[in-house]
Formats: C-alpha cells, structure tokens, sequence
C-alpha cells in the first residue's frame, strides 16, 4: 500500500510540474521577457524614450507633462535680445548723443537713454528697441545711460515719448525688447580722437545687434579689447600703425571677420559685410 501511494504522489507531483511548465510558456514572450504586467523601469517605454507625464521626484525629468527645455533644462538667459522687459518710460531732450559717444542725430530723434543695471557697462549702445506704451509702439535706438534710473526703465526724446503717450503724463508704464536694427550696408569702426598707434580706442557704428565683444590680432593671436562704459574698445598698449585684422561678435554669436583695416584718427571704416537677421 505505501509502494502505490508513493507511486501515486510522484505522478501527481510530475503533473503539477508540467502543468507550471506549460502555464510559463503561455505567458512568456520569444525574447523570453513575461507579456504582462509592469516590467519596464518607471516612467521608461520599450523604446527606452521618457514619456511625457509625472516622472519619479528626483529631479531629473519634467513634471506634469511639461516638455523639456531643448537647452538640457537651463533657464532661458534673462539677458536674452529677445527677452520682454516690463519697466515705464519717461523723456527728456535728447539730441542723439550721449553717454555711448555718438554723435548728435538732429534728423533722428528716435533715441532713448537706458537704465544703469540694463546698460551693461555700454553694451546695448546702438541697440535698437522696441517700446510698447499707452498708446503705440515704436522703436528707438540706445544712445545714452540713465545713471539714476533702475531696471526696465528707459528714458525717452520727448519725440519718441509723445508717439507712445501724452506728454503731460511724464511718465508711462511700458514693455520693451530687443530687435534688429534696420541699417542698410556694413558695420562701421569709428577710431577715437586721439587714437594712435600707442593707444588704440575703436568704436562700432551702423550694427544690426548689440556688439558682444571686439577682438584684433596681435602678433598672430586674436587679443580682447576691454570695453569702455563710454563705448569704445580700449586696447591701452596700441595696435600699432595698421591695417588692422578686426574680429566682431555680436550677442547674438554671429561673427564678423576683417582683414586690412586701416587706422584712421576721428574717422569711420567701413567693414565688408553686416551681422545677419
């Protein structure tokens, strides 16, 4: 009687086995990953791409759905040419000159002075902007620094305030942003009075974006000009007598090249090309 009981007990537990053996089979897949239920890594499809939703709390992906930044998650550079600005505007009697050492502009009265904290040590002179008041929007050109006014505001001709608001007003909220420059033919390098070839002051004129950096070579190797609050590009040391080779970066990252350009005490030089829109 044991003999048949145990012979019993092997055949059920054979049964039992091929029975499992069968039930993993079913549920397995050719790859030999099991069809069902939740085997991916969280928050990762087979494809190895994150899907868009909440993800897990540890600071590497977005929440909510929110699309990545295509930068890798950086914030964008609030001191972007694009950026809006909201600030207010008021005027005085501008004349085209200024702070950035341009001369008067008695048949373009479109100018404004910028705050101190958005001056940027005269990076946004010859800049032009786009203001948006009460009533209109314009675009002026940068050509003086407010030293008392504080971020977001620019002050405006009397011209150019009168076109967005009415005088009596004095002062306007408004936005504002960066924008390309309408100007027609190259850039311009404009030499200090009082440039030689023992100190060496070089402004840049007729540009369609603010002008990031100015660089010359010197004995073969490209060398920075530290820029002046006044607008020029110091090189203390000089650059000698000329022609001169001239690289300009825009803030935008463009970059302009120019060979052979001669020093010219007080006078304009024309590059051979102009940034691109």
């Amino acid at each position: 009687m044991r003999a048949e009981e145990e012979l019993m007990r092997g055949v059920i537990v054979a049964v039992v086995a091929l029975t499992i053996a069968g039930c993993d089979e079913d549920l397995s897949r050719p790859d030999g990953r099991a069809s069902d239920g939740p085997h991916l890594e969280r928050g990762v499809t087979e494809s190895g791409v994150v899907p868009d939703g909440p993800h897990p709390a540890d600071g590497t992906g977005p929440r909510d759905g929110a699309p990545r930044p295509p930068d890798g998650g950086k914030p964008k550079d609030q001191g972007s040419p694009f950026t809006t600005v909201s600030g207010k505007a008021t005027y005085y009697n501008a004349d085209g000159s200024g702070n950035c050492g341009f001369p008067a502009t008695p048949n373009d009265l479109m100018v404004g002075a910028m705050n101190d904290p958005d001056y940027l040590g005269s990076q946004v002179c010859g800049e032009c902007v786009e203001v948006t008041g009460p009533k209109a929007t314009i675009v002026i050109r940068i050509v003086d620094r407010c030293p008392e006014c504080l971020h977001g505001h620019i002050d405006l001709s009397q011209q150019a305030f009168a076109k967005i608001a009415d005088l009596a007003l004095g002062v306007v909220p408004i936005t504002w942003r960066v924008v390309a420059c309408n100007v027609t033919g190259p850039i311009v390098y404009h030499f200090k009075e009082g440039s030689n070839q023992w100190w060496s002051a070089i402004q840049l004129r007729n540009i369609r974006y603010p002008v990031k950096s100015l660089e010359a070579q010197v004995s073969g190797t490209f060398k920075a000009l530290p820029r002046e609050t006044y607008n020029y590009f110091v090189y203390s040391s000089g650059l000698g007598p000329g022609p001169y080779t001239l690289r300009v970066t825009d803030v935008l990252g463009h970059v302009l090249t120019d060979t052979n350009i001669p020093f010219k005490e007080a006078q304009d030089v024309p590059g051979a090309a102009q940034f691109p829109l």
